[in-house]
């Protein structure tokens, strides 16, 4: 099973975006998609969907990581596992970019999703709650995707 991990992005936004797409660590950009905007100006439309909501809150967006085990899934599965876990977590309404890296001993997806919807102008609200839902449904879609079942030693 992935392991999965949720970080605001509360300043330099255009950096964490550049470092997630990287060609080196992306296969040459193969690796990299995006829902509600371009890739490259990615970080000045999710400003100005902020822009657009009455309570912005402090951040940016939010930066997601689902990794996975070495050996566990192929670079496309992961990719995939990825886009049907933004689809699903973030249903239709956050512009995001996804990214697989395949630069270290495990792949990894990045996903960054802006911190407004792009349909009602709210922020998202990270607790635990809504990071119980990413849990779970990364859980389901490894299981649905045939990923190796990790169990980390106690």
């Amino acid at each position: 099973m992935a392991i999965t991990k949720i970080h605001p992005i509360k300043s330099t936004l255009k950096k964490a975006i550049d470092y997630i797409v990287d060609p080196a660590k992306t296969d040459d950009k193969l690796l990299v998609s995006s829902f509600g905007c371009a890739v490259e100006t990615a970080d000045l439309e999710f400003e100005k969907t902020r822009l657009l909501a009455m309570q912005k809150g402090n951040n940016l967006a939010h930066h997601l990581i689902q990794a996975f085990e070495p050996g566990e899934v192929s670079y496309a599965q992961a990719h995939e596992i990825g886009r049907q876990l933004a689809d699903e977590v973030l249903q239709g309404k956050y512009s995001y970019v996804l990214t697989t890296h395949i630069d270290k001993g495990h792949v990894h997806n990045h996903l960054i999703f802006c911190a407004v919807d792009m349909v009602n102008h709210r922020k998202y609200n990270s607790n635990r709650q809504s990071y119980a839902y990413i849990r779970r449904t990364s859980d389901r879609l490894c299981r649905e995707h045939g990923c190796l079942l990790y169990t980390s030693p106690s």
